[in-house]
Order: C-alpha cells, then structure tokens, then sequence
C-alpha cells in the first residue's frame, strides 16, 4: 500500500499531470478454451499503441484469490489498503450523490426489486428500472417517519438508492437483506454487533411499511437494503499526494469513494456517453493535477454474461481515446478495478489488465497489445494494485528521493 506517512515525507506539490482511467470490471476470461478474453477480443489501435509505448502488467485488487467489492477494489487503486481502511457500500452511494453523512449517521444503499405474492424475490433489480421510475418510488416512501431520526432518501441511479439515518444512538454494524439470490424472501435485517440492536428495530419498521407503500408499484413492488455503514474519516489526497484531484464518473457509488479521499467531483449527467466523459475530463483538465475517469459498463456487461456487448463497451472507449491523448497527459493508468468475466457473470479474482504510460520515464517492455496474456509477460509484473498510486507519482515526478 502507499505508507502514507512516507508519502506525505515525499511528494512534491508540483510536477506531472496524471489521468486514471479504469474501465469497471476490465479483467475477462475466454469463453472456449485458448480463445481470447473479452480485452483481447476487441479492436483496440489506441490501446494496443499505449501499450507498445509504456508498461504492462496485472494488478491484485485485495489479496491472490480474493474477489472485490467495488468499493474495496477502488480504495485499493487510489492507494488506500481496502483491508485497513473498510468503507461500506451505503457511505459510498450517499456520499456520491450528495447525500451528508457525518460522524453518527447510518447510510444505506438500497435496491428496488420485484417480489411475488409470497414475498419472494423473482428479480434482484426489478427489471433495472429507469432512474425517472427509481425516482418515482422514492417520493412514496420520503415521508416514512421513524421515532427519534431523521431520514435522507434519494435515488442514485435505475433501482438503486441510498439512505442516511441520523439520530442518537444509531450503529451501523447491520447485515444486509438482499439474499443475492431469486426465489427466496429479502433476508430480515440482523445485527452484527448488540450496538446496532436499536437500530436494526428502526430498520425493521421502515421496511414494513415500505413494502406496503409499494405495493403495486411493479416491477419494482420491494426494496433491499445492503451496505450499512458509517463514515470512515479517510485521509485526502490533497494531504497525503499533494495533489488536486478530480473525479468524472456516472455513477455514484465510485463519485463516493472519490469525493471520501477529497476528489472534486466534476458535474455528468445519468446518461453521459463514454465521449461525453472523455469530453468532462477535456473540460476541466487544465484545473487538476490528477483525474480519475470511471467507465461502469464494461462491468454490467460482464454480470449480465455478455461477452460481445462487453467488447462493444471496450472498443467504444478505444475509439474515444483520442480525446484524452490530445489532452497531452504526462502519465496515464489504464487499469479496471477488479474482473468481470463474462462467462463468470460476477466479480472475481483474477487480476486484472493494466498499463503504464509515461513517455521519458520508463522502459518499454515487449507487449504489442493491451490483453491479459501480454499484461502476464510485461514489465510492471504482477503487482498489488495499491502499488498504482507511489508508481504514478514517480513518473511524474511528484516523489523526492528518500535518504541522503
């Protein structure tokens, strides 16, 4: 991980502008035996020439074998240890759509779902409703009142929503009710620690009269409730890197995790294209010293099992590549957080497909493509994605020597 303490011993507050772009869920697999990965699969002429002129290699999100959250896998890339500093997904989602969640405060990340007449579910995400009928749900449920705490509800985006609890007392330490399963009844919430015993009965009263309120509101007739958390106090960028950073992403989940290491969120819309947030990072890029750009759809293309629309989504980044370069970066990262398999419908633990370009500052390897089997054989190696942040700044000469 990036010692922050050391960090802040060695960056300098001057020096090379960097770009992150991370295409969600980037790592593939083959779906025959020996054929290419979903990466490999897709006519990339902009990626496969940064990758002759910089570094290759596969970064691990947490630990070999361990397949990540978004949020973990995130936190990993921006240099922060995801098994010393934990976020749950709730502050995430809260936080990155404007919501306030401050120390005491609960935040939830909620789902609309589709459930039977028995109460089971038979869709996890009520058909991905558009955010407008997300939105329409929530304003039947903003005036559920419970005794003692104020509630803050807003959606995100399509069936996603997120919830802040304020009132004294108040624990997070809950598990979440979505049994990541159809067939079966939302799980009923359940404390994780006795602290949070007050707050899991205020919980189990929302969720009753929630589930009355929607009532014939299908597709999206229920809610779950998932990533109870309270807000982590996490270090900032500015801090520990020196740096002004900025943030262009869609959705909110990864605007949170952002705006938690003091990133400056740049204004996007639900429906920005991938040229339209190349477009957002052109805009703003002589304000910053570093952005991050976040592309969602290579991984919902991946949990729906769609291999060629997920090499639609890679090409289609490629192709609006050039708006970047033109921005003349002096060091780009272009990484996923984590892999997500077509074949494999999920996130797992595979490594993930990275590359380094800082022209003057590094050796080039052998790799002629961007793709897993070339990244296995390049120069970064396999690494610890927390490693992505001190390498950033080194080749654009933002760290000082240590020692005499």
């Amino acid at each position: 991980m990036a010692n922050f303490d050391l960090m802040r011993r060695l960056t300098l507050d001057k020096g090379g502008k960097i770009l992150l772009l991370v295409m969600d869920g980037l790592g593939g697999l083959p779906r025959e035996q020996g054929g290419p990965t979903e990466l490999e699969a897709a006519h990339t002429p902009n990626l496969d020439r940064l990758a002759r002129e910089g570094s290759s290699g596969l970064s691990i999100p947490i630990v070999r074998g361990v397949a990540p959250g978004s949020g973990p896998a995130h936190l990993a890339l921006f240099g922060y240890d995801p098994l010393v500093y934990e976020i749950g997904r709730g502050v995430l989602e809260a936080t990155g759509i404007g919501l306030e969640v401050n120390p005491g405060d609960v935040a939830i990340r909620g789902n609309f779902c589709t459930v039977d007449d028995d109460g089971r579910i038979t869709d996890r995400r009520a058909g991905r409703i558009s955010t407008e009928e997300g939105a329409k749900r929530i304003e039947v449920l903003k005036d559920i009142s419970l005794p003692g705490v104020d509630i803050d509800i807003e959606i995100a985006k399509e069936y996603r929503f997120a919830m802040v609890l304020r009132g004294e007392g108040l624990n997070g330490a809950i598990a979440d009710t979505d049994p990541q399963q159809t067939g079966v009844a939302p799980f009923p919430p359940r404390a994780l620690d006795p602290a949070a015993d007050k707050t899991v009965e205020l919980v189990k009263q929302w969720l009753v009269e929630a589930r009355k309120r929607l009532k014939g509101h299908e597709p999206a007739n229920m809610c779950t409730l998932r990533g109870f958390a309270m807000e982590p106090g996490l270090p900032k960028y500015a801090d520990v890197y020196k740096l002004k950073a900025g943030c262009v992403a869609v959705y909110p989940m990864y605007r949170g995790v952002s705006r938690l290491v003091g990133m400056d969120l740049i204004e996007t819309t639900a429906h920005d294209t991938t040229q339209d947030e190349f477009d957002h990072v052109a805009r703003v890029w002589d304000d910053y010293d570093f952005i991050f750009c976040h592309i969602k759809y290579t991984d919902s293309r991946g949990e729906d099992g769609d291999f060629d629309a997920k090499v639609k989504v890679i090409e289609g980044v490629d192709e609006a590549l050039p708006t970047l370069m033109a921005m003349n970066p002096d060091v780009v990262v272009v990484t996923g957080d984590h892999s997500t398999p077509a074949t494999y419908k999920a996130h797992s633990w595979h490594p993930v497909p990275t590359l380094l370009w800082a022209p003057g500052t590094h050796m080039t390897d052998r790799a002629e493509t961007f793709g897993e089997r070339e990244c296995i054989m390049g120069a970064l190696g396999q690494f610890p994605a927390t490693d992505l942040m001190p390498l950033a700044l080194a080749h654009a000469r933002r760290l000082t020597k240590f020692g005499a």
